[in-house]
C-alpha cells in the first residue's frame, strides 16, 4: 500500500446544476477531440460540456441557453475553448465570441489560435484552415468546412454583419441588455438552425452592470426555462471567508491550477466582501446589497413635509414597459426637500390617467422629467396637445438619469431629503441596486429580481427636476395632485 497522499482538490459538483433532459450528448466526443490536443478537462469541465452539448431526438441542443459562474482561474476560459474547438472543427458551426473588452477578446483569440496556427504540432487543425485574421479587433479564424470564431468587444454596433451559430458572452457579469439586444440578433439566421447562447463570469461587483447574467441565473433558480443549462459554485452567504473548506467548495481547480498559498494571498489583500464575491461565487446581489439600506431610508421619514416650494414631477417607464410611476417632488425656501410617490400602475391601464393629472397640474409644475423608452414619446406628445409649456417638459437622456440618480443618492446618505413613508416607495427603495449607464462609468437605479423600482427612479428624476430647474410658475405649489 503507497503511503503516498494524494493532493486534495476542489469540488467537482456545483452548488447548483440545471441542465434540460436530452436523449444523448456531444460531450464525451468534446471531451476526447479536447483531449487529444492536450487540453484534458476537469471532470467538472466535461459534465459542463456534457450538459451544454446535450442533443434531443431531433438531434438539436437542449440547451439553447448555457451559463457557468464559478470564481475565477478556476478553467472557464478552456471550457470556451474546448466547446468552441468541438462546434468549429466537428460540428461546423459559426461562433462569435464576446468579451467586455478588446484586451480580453484578443487573448482569447491567440490561446485558441495556438491550435490552428502550428502545423508542426497539430497538422490536421492547421490542415482545416481557410485563413486567420489577426487585425486587431477584428480576429477571426476561417476554416474550410465553413465554420469559424471571430471575436469582438461588445459595443452597440461590434456586431454588426455577423451571423452566429452560438454567441459566447464571456465576462457576462459586464454584459448590459442593450449590448444583449444588438448581439443577440446575430443568430436569427444561425446557418444551422441550431443556436445556442452560453453566458459565462463571475458574481457582478457593486460596479458592475450584472443585469442580464443576474436575470439568467434568476430563471435557472426559479426553473422556469427548460431550455436553459446553468453551472454555479458558490455560498449564499459571505460567511468565515478564512475557512478553507469552503474554499474548496466554491473552487473547483484548487489543487489543480490554484494553490491554497495564493488564496491565502487574496485573502490577505481583498475586502471581505470583494474576497466572497471573487474567490467564494458570493451573489451580492442574491443576498441584496441595497443601494439605499433601510436604515438610511427610515432616518429620512418626515410626517409633516413641507406644504409649499417649487415642485417638480417625475415620470417613469419600467424598462421592460410593464410599469409606470409618477411621483412628485417639492423644494422648499427653507428646509429638507421632499419627495413622494403620487401613483403606480401597470402599463396596461393606459396613459390616460397619466397625462390627465399632469394636466391638470400645469399651471403649478416648474418641471416634468420623463423617462423610459416604452411611453416617453406618447407621453410628451399628450402634454403638447394638452398645452402643458414646452419648457416645462424634460427628457433627461443618459446623462440626467445618471444625475438624477447620484443626486438622491448623495441627498439619501446626507440626510439632505425627506419622505412620507409610503409602502410602495419604501419597497422601491430598498430594492434598488445600482445599474451601469452608458461607457463611463455612470449609474442609475437597477433591480436584480420582480422587484418594481419605477417609484425610487420617478422620485429621483422629480427630485433632479426639483432641484436644477430655474422655472418657478406659481407661489404656493403643493405637492399633491
Amino acid at each position: 500500500m503507497s503511503s503516498r497522499r494524494t493532493a486534495r482538490r476542489g469540488r467537482q459538483e456545483p452548488r447548483f446544476a440545471l441542465a434540460p433532459e436530452s436523449a444523448y450528448s456531444d460531450g464525451p466526443d468534446a471531451v476526447d477531440l479536447a483531449a487529444s490536443y492536450g487540453l484534458v478537462p476537469d471532470p467538472w469541465q466535461a459534465a459542463v460540456l456534457a450538459a451544454w452539448l446535450g442533443r434531443g431526438p431531433d438531434d438539436r441542443f437542449t440547451a439553447t441557453s448555457c451559463g457557468l459562474s464559478v470564481p475565477r482561474q478556476n478553467g472557464k476560459n478552456a471550457l470556451i475553448e474546448m466547446r468552441e474547438l468541438y462546434g468549429m472543427c466537428v460540428i461546423g458551426e459559426r461562433v462569435l465570441h464576446t468579451a467586455h473588452e478588446v484586451k480580453t477578446a484578443r487573448k482569447a483569440f491567440v490561446r485558441i489560435c495556438g491550435f490552428f496556427d502550428d502545423a508542426r504540432r497539430y497538422p490536421e487543425l492547421a490542415a482545416m484552415v481557410a485563413g486567420i485574421r489577426r487585425t486587431n479587433g477584428q480576429e477571426a479564424i476561417l476554416l474550410t468546412n465553413g465554420a469559424s470564431v471571430e471575436f469582438s468587444a461588445r459595443s452597440r454596433s461590434a456586431s454588426r454583419g455577423f451571423t452566429a451559430d452560438v454567441v459566447v458572452f464571456d465576462e457576462a457579469q459586464e454584459l448590459t441588455d442593450e449590448q444583449q439586444d444588438a448581439i443577440f440578433s446575430t443568430m436569427a439566421a444561425a446557418p444551422l438552425g441550431n443556436r445556442q447562447a452560453i453566458y459565462t463570469g463571475t458574481p457582478p461587483s457593486e460596479n458592475s452592470p450584472g443585469e442580464v447574467f443576474a436575470r439568467v441565473r434568476r430563471d435557472a433558480w426559479r426553473g422556469e426555462d427548460g431550455r436553459l443549462a446553468w453551472h454555479e459554485w458558490s455560498v449564499d452567504a459571505i460567511g468565515d471567508v478564512s475557512d478553507r473548506e469552503r474554499w474548496y467548495e466554491t473552487n473547483p481547480g484548487l489543487g489543480i491550477r490554484l494553490s491554497e498559498d495564493f488564496t491565502m494571498a487574496e485573502l490577505m489583500r481583498l475586502s471581505e466582501d470583494g474576497f466572497a464575491r471573487e474567490r467564494l461565487g458570493w451573489w451580492a446581489s442574491a443576498g441584496g446589497r441595497a443601494v439605499i439600506t433601510a436604515a438610511q431610508w427610515a432616518a429620512l421619514l418626515e410626517r409633516r413635509p413641507p406644504k409649499e416650494g417649487r415642485t417638480a414631477f417625475g415620470v417613469k417607464f419600467s424598462v421592460d414597459g410593464a410599469s409606470v410611476a409618477l411621483a412628485a417632488a417639492i423644494r422648499p425656501k427653507a428646509g429638507k426637500p421632499h419627495v413622494e410617490l403620487v401613483e403606480a400602475r401597470p402599463a396596461g391601464d393606459g396613459m390616460a390617467w397619466l397625462a390627465q393629472r399632469l394636466i391638470e397640474a400645469k399651471g403649478r409644475a416648474a418641471a416634468i422629467v420623463i423617462d423610459g423608452r416604452s411611453g416617453t414619446d406618447a407621453l410628451v406628445a399628450a402634454l403638447h396637445e394638452g398645452k402643458v409649456s414646452r419648457k416645462a417638459i424634460v427628457v433627461p437622456g443618459t446623462r440626467g438619469v445618471i444625475a438624477s440618480a447620484t443626486m438622491l443618492y448623495d441627498a439619501v446618505r446626507r440626510k439632505a431629503v425627506t419622505h412620507y413613508g409610503q409602502r410602495t416607495l419604501d419597497a422601491a427603495a430598498l430594492a434598488a441596486r445600482k445599474r451601469t449607464i452608458g461607457h463611463d462609468g455612470g449609474w442609475g437605479f437597477g433591480s436584480d429580481g420582480d422587484a418594481d423600482i419605477t417609484p425610487i427612479e420617478a422620485a429621483s428624476l422629480a427630485y433632479w427636476g426639483a432641484m436644477t430647474t430655474r422655472r418657478n410658475p406659481g407661489k404656493g405649489t403643493r405637492i399633491s395632485l
